[in-house]
């Protein structure tokens, strides 16, 4: 049936105004989240070249009194002029965060909580390309915001920076104390702050490397003689060798500002590099001892061979117990002082084998990474796991992976931006403990949190002044920690124990290449002492050699340290230990020969031999030429005094003339070469020096005579 115009029309106008309604309804449904995803992707325009929002300083731990602080840096990160912008801070103080994953999508902006509840706003300035700005908000703590909340946790807390009609947002927390809110008060989470002491500042003297091999150690009758890793560390004269390694200039004295920190935070827990104590004019205070040179055990056990770190130098008599132990109380200068030691991670995983190693060596306990930590664990648990090994129980202090990754200066996520600058992260930090207490309050756990060797003073005061302020957390130290129930059963701890080594192709390139050029600087130092050495038997020249070979030893030790350094400092070490060996080796040379000139069929050649060391040497001398004309004795044996010169002489042999070159060279007694050699150039003129020389001048005079003769009485031609 056909309609009429009108109702056509009528009809017509209700559609465009449904369409218009549906639209409108559909824009205001999804405004909230479009609008947050705008924000977003500018965030993401504004950042291609840099970060343009960071939090510099952020209130940690609000309380009824505290009131919030922060200040942010806004870069101009784009080649445009900016326009004045406004920084508005603003919380949820009424939402909950319920699970991990909940506060991790919030740091990452990938879940939009409202956050309605404004802290505070202030102007930035407009900024030219490249330029930074740092603007604070500072709330007191009648804040209404701030005010609103009734319940103490981690809150979203969106920081927003617009200019020029766009937005650059970064999500972080807030984290509020129970202090003043009438909440329930629960137990305490416990949690055990470590950080070790150690430095990546060691060097070697040149001077001393040279010295060590000219000068003489003068023995004491109070001489200590004992062996490790297969060197003397008697303590000669105060010069046993470890001297060859040391501090550097300015590293000497403790740092001023780190030792008032370990002042102030007495909870904080440090794990000491014996050698760094040491070293040290005024060692600190202490909780434990590392393995000395923070000696990478990890990788010991990877390798798997004993012998080839003895053979570069270093023994487990070096790194064990009872050498951490002796190098502490010589730190301290007490012989009877006592330090509880803990294995230090290396560069790979605590495997059983690993384990074993540390066990055998006298270390029932260690730290670990998160190695041990089960990834799909509802929540977090006591950092102590037990394990067996053939050598007896190991006990496993298991660093919380989220906390110590943030106090390590990582990010949970690179999505979280919040998270690039300390701030961030130690907000971060807070709201992240917060939660794991609110998961299972009622739950008796220890949680350890590692700086990692590279913690600023800075860093350790601003997490230890959080933690401290963070009235659901409890500080422990690492005994307590220790003797925890581990909450994980026997099955449980073998199940997460690493199975692999988990170092890397070119770590183990690096350690085999380490270990070959160290074996060969020791053998240079042995075969010196056994085959360019005369004697062995007088104790001064015994201490000496002793010393060069500690000396070694030393090096080679900071050389497997597994305390961070980089890959340089390993390589100083390993390059020292050659130049040791080098100035040994060449402390014996040939003085550079005169060129030799033969003017009949036998002379000599003279050869110089000079012995830079304190004491002689026996080596031989071996000689070649190049040409079959002119041949030279093979091989003579010289003995040469200490700090001295002597002389030995070759025969030489010319059969016509010619020229050739003799090179020279020094072995030790069992024939292998070694220094530099050198050439002397040799020319015969040869000469008649014998009978058969004597008949044929002879006969040439008289044939000369004969020749004369003929000459006076022969006839003369007519015509002549």
């Amino acid at each position: 049936m056909r309609q009429s115009a009108p109702s056509v029309l009528r009809r017509s106008i209700i559609g465009i105004l449904s369409a218009i309604l549906f639209v409108t309804c559909g824009l205001a449904c999804v405004q909230p989240q479009a609008v947050a995803a705008g924000s977003q992707t500018t965030t993401s325009e504004n950042d291609k070249h840099g970060q343009v929002l960071s939090l510099s300083e952020a209130t940690a731990v609000v309380t009824d009194t505290s009131g919030y602080h922060l200040k942010a840096t806004i870069t101009n990160t784009s080649d445009r002029q900016w326009n004045a912008g406004r920084l508005s801070l603003t919380v949820n103080s009424g939402y909950t965060f319920t699970s991990r994953t909940d506060m991790q999508e919030w740091a990452q902006a990938q879940n939009m909580i409202p956050t309605p509840n404004e802290i505070g706003t202030v102007q930035v300035q407009p900024l030219s390309p490249g330029q930074s700005t740092t603007v604070g908000i500072d709330a007191k703590a009648d804040n209404d915001a701030l005010k609103s909340i009734i319940a103490w946790g981690p809150k979203p807390l969106l920081a927003d920076y617009s200019h020029d009609d766009e937005d650059v947002v970064l999500h972080s927390f807030l984290t509020r104390s129970a202090a003043g809110l009438n909440t329930i008060q629960t137990p305490a989470m416990r949690i055990t702050m470590v950080a070790p002491l150690a430095s990546g500042h060691w060097q070697t003297s040149n001077d001393t490397l040279t010295s060590m091999v000219k000068e003489r150690v003068e023995t004491t009758s109070d001489t200590i003689k004992g062996t490790a890793g297969g060197a003397n560390t008697a303590k000669t004269g105060g010069k046993d060798g470890s001297e060859a390694v040391m501090l550097s200039a300015g590293h000497t004295r403790f740092d001023r500002s780190l030792n008032d920190v370990l002042t102030k935070h007495s909870a904080l827990q440090t794990v000491a590099d014996p050698t760094y104590l040491d070293a040290l004019s005024m060692p600190p205070r202490v909780s434990a001892l590392m393995q000395p040179a923070a000696f990478d055990i990890t990788s010991y056990a990877a390798r798997n061979d004993a012998q080839s770190y003895e053979n570069a130098g270093v023994g487990s008599g070096m790194w064990n117990t009872d050498a951490a132990v002796a190098r502490y109380r010589n730190a301290i200068g007490n012989s009877k002082a006592k330090a509880s030691t803990i294995a230090w991670q290396g560069k790979g995983h605590w495997t059983a084998q690993a384990l074993t190693e540390a066990r055998s060596q006298g270390y029932i306990t260690v730290i670990s990474t998160a190695d041990f930590e089960s990834d799909d664990s509802d929540t977090v648990r006591t950092g102590t796991s037990v394990v067996s090994t053939d050598a007896g129980d190991v006990t496993v202090l298991v660093e919380q992976r989220e906390l110590s990754k943030l106090a390590q200066g990582t990010a949970t996520s690179r999505k979280a931006r919040a998270e690039s600058s300390e701030a961030g992260r130690l907000a971060r930090f807070v709201a992240q403990s917060a939660f794991y207490q609110m998961e299972q309050p009622y739950t008796e756990r220890n949680l350890l949190v590692n700086f990692g060797f590279n913690a600023s003073a800075s860093t350790l005061d601003s997490f230890m002044s959080a933690v401290e302020s963070s009235n659901w957390l409890e500080t422990t130290d690492l005994a307590t920690l220790a003797k925890a129930t581990p909450q994980t059963s026997d099955d449980e701890t073998t199940s997460h124990a690493p199975t692999e080594s988990g170092i890397s192709k070119s770590k183990t390139a690096a350690l085999d290449a380490t270990i070959t050029t160290l074996t060969a600087s020791r053998s240079a130092i042995v075969r010196f002492r056994d085959g360019i050495m005369t004697g062995g038997s007088d104790e001064a020249r015994q201490a000496w050699i002793d010393r060069i070979l500690t000396a070694q030893s030393t090096m080679a030790l900071h050389a497997f340290s597994s305390d961070g350094s980089d890959t340089a400092s390993s390589a100083a070490m390993v390059s020292a230990s050659q130049q040791l060996s080098n100035n040994l080796l060449n402390s014996i040379s040939l003085a550079p020969s005169e060129t030799i000139t033969m003017v009949s069929e036998t002379a000599t050649m003279p050869v110089t031999v000079s012995n830079g060391t304190p004491f002689s040497v026996k080596v031989n001398i071996s000689s070649i030429t190049d040409s079959s004309e002119i041949a030279t004795s093979r091989r003579t044996s010289i003995t040469v005094p200490a700090h001295s010169e002597a002389q030995a002489t070759f025969r030489l042999r010319a059969a016509t003339s010619s020229s050739a070159t003799a090179t020279i060279t020094l072995e030790d007694r069992s024939g292998i070469a070694f220094g530099q050699p050198q050439q002397t150039a040799i020319s015969c003129i040869l000469k008649i020096s014998d009978m058969t020389g004597f008949i044929i001048i002879g006969a040439a005079v008289a044939l000369g005579l004969l020749g004369l003769w003929r000459q006076f009485h022969r006839k003369k031609d007519p015509d002549e």
